[in-house]
């Protein structure tokens, strides 16, 4: 049976706000639908099965937390992602005891944005891992050992604790120990102890029985029974309160778990992965982390190496993206020698992350299929325009940025190229953006990009 992937519904009723977004997420190979407002999204709920619902707060007649409710009541298994331009407290707290997964304020950054997307998205249907045997890039040898190790613990229960820098797949690695586990057709459940305030990260893990709190109307099951019989992934753990580790300690010892005002103990039967990308033994030493803690979650440490540590994984992952941002529109992208040579010789001090975001903008302003080291431009890194809550015209560059000392040249670059292949077309939007390897909504942004900035004549 083939797999089908769920889209995502943004719901956003600034038109040029939604196109925006609808834009950042296409780029990212999501399929979108979209609705105006909160009435808008339920009928489209009512029509299709989505993964994800992406909504801004401030809408009329229904608003993003009406909507919420609704939603909570009708699907509570579709996660939500509000958006708002207010970026007031008590509102997203009331919002993520709702049930909302996060709450992000405008002006945001896209890359803050799709790692809520990656982050909260319901897998496709029927159930595909996203950490499969063919997504994995292992060649080098320090890579096929890690793999080695993460194959013979999925077979057990034990704990692990998966450490490395950012950007180097700790995440990916505990999709693929889940996947590879016994516990493979059950839930997997990731939560991240950073991005979650603490006054509201023990109710999400614990869950809370009805009127335990102001604003608990009905009782919420917590990470942990969400994962029973499954996995619970407690991502950046070294984030979490000293005075929550400590009630961590005893869900891990006794294996069960008490909802907030609840007076009666859950038994669990799940499998406990952590992540980190700090140095937890000095964590531990400056009073940051508990020790006692750290002992029950490092029964299985795995130790993530950076990219520049495992030299022979660069080209296979830098092409494995590629073929994945180009698949499907025809393209057969490829680097050039001096290309790879230069992916090789390049210190990525982003990991994993930064070569994702290095080849995507270097396929954008490649002329033809090969990539050539100018077009990767791997002097500077990139800063991603943010989402703003304004007009089209505040989210310059959103499907792709440049590094601050090149900005004016590589805009020049870009701009000259997507004029000339819509000149090759006579002018047909649709095999221009073919041809460019973007979606037409991103091609017809960046004209009326061109055409703000007085350079459209150049056509």
């Amino acid at each position: 049976m083939k797999n089908i992937v769920l889209p995502i519904l943004v719901v956003e009723d600034d038109p040029s706000l939604r196109e925006a977004l609808v834009d950042t997420l296409e780029l990212a190979r999501y399929r979108v639908i979209t609705a105006v407002d909160g009435s808008d999204a339920l009928q489209k709920l009512a029509q299709e099965t989505v993964g994800l619902v992406v909504s801004d707060v401030q809408m009329k007649p229904m608003d993003g937390h009406t909507l919420l409710i609704e939603i909570k009541q009708r699907y509570p298994h579709i996660p939500v992602i509000l958006m708002t331009a207010y970026g007031v407290i008590d509102k997203a707290i009331q919002a993520i005891k709702a049930g909302a997964c996060n709450y992000l304020t405008k002006p945001f950054e896209p890359n803050a944005l799709l790692d809520e997307v990656t982050r909260t998205m319901l897998p496709s249907w029927p159930p595909h891992d996203a950490a499969s045997a063919s997504d994995v890039i292992a060649e080098d040898s320090a890579s096929r050992a890690i793999f080695e190790l993460a194959d013979r613990v999925a077979e057990t229960d034990a704990t692990v604790l998966i450490t490395g820098e950012s950007g180097t797949g700790k995440e990916v690695m505990a999709r693929y120990i889940h996947s590879h586990s016994p516990r493979h057709n059950q839930p997997f459940i990731a939560i991240n102890c950073a991005a979650i305030p603490d006054t509201l990260l023990e109710s999400l893990l614990f869950g809370y029985e009805k009127g335990s709190f102001s604003g608990a109307v009905k009782s919420q099951a917590g990470k942990f029974e969400q994962a029973n019989g499954g996995t619970l992934l407690l991502d950046e753990v070294t984030e979490m309160p000293l005075s929550l580790q400590a009630k961590m300690l005893r869900v891990i010892q006794e294996r069960e778990v008490e909802r907030l005002g609840g007076n009666h103990p859950i038994k669990l039967d799940l499998r406990l992965i952590a992540t980190s990308n700090r140095d937890m033994e000095a964590a531990v030493h400056e009073n940051q982390f508990r020790e006692d803690l750290f002992y029950r979650l490092s029964v299985f440490p795995i130790e993530l190496p950076a990219l520049r540590k495992r030299a022979a994984d660069i080209i296979p992952l830098a092409q494995h993206v590629l073929n994945r941002l180009t698949e499907g529109n025809g393209k057969n992208a490829r680097f050039s020698s001096a290309a790879a040579n230069a992916l090789q010789n390049h210190s990525w001090p982003g990991n994993i992350r930064e070569l994702e975001n290095v080849v995507q903008r270097a396929l954008i302003l490649s002329n033809g299929n090969t990539i050539e080291p100018s077009h990767l431009n791997l002097r500077g890194m990139a800063k991603p325009a943010k989402i703003a809550a304004t007009t089209l015209a505040d989210t310059e560059d959103i499907a792709a940025s440049a590094p601050e000392e090149d900005d004016d040249n590589l805009k020049s670059r870009e701009r000259t190229h997507i004029l000339n292949t819509l000149k090759s077309v006579d002018g047909v939007r649709k095999r221009a953006a073919e041809k460019l390897g973007m979606s037409e909504r991103t091609l017809r942004y960046k004209l009326h990009q061109y055409k703000l900035e007085g350079h459209l004549a150049d056509a």
